[in-house]
């Protein structure tokens, strides 16, 4: 079967955002458990992968809700968001 370019490029957008935040979601679970030392490697992955995206939105964000953090949310959304408008741009030269 022969893909072509548009298809590439809208399979490699949509495997990114699901590999993306599945990431988050593991980097908010291991934020929130303390981790053996043996996975503490894991978890600075995590750190260095998420934590530059998530600082973007934390800078954005115009409110603050104590000990709540809603920036993986708004990025999550907004990946998917991003990923939504890509893939009706992409239609449309398709």
């Amino acid at each position: 079967m022969v893909l072509d370019a548009i298809t590439q490029v809208e399979l490699f957008v949509n495997v990114f955002v699901g590999v993306y935040v599945l990431a988050i979601l593991a980097y908010i679970l291991t934020s929130w458990v303390q981790l053996p030392y043996s996975l503490k490697p894991v978890q600075r992955f995590l750190y260095d992968v998420c934590d530059p995206y998530l600082r973007f939105w934390r800078r954005i964000l115009p409110f603050s809700a104590g000990p709540f953090d809603f920036s993986p949310m708004v990025a999550v959304l907004a990946l998917i968001l991003l990923e939504r408008i890509l893939f009706a741009i992409l239609g449309r030269l398709h």
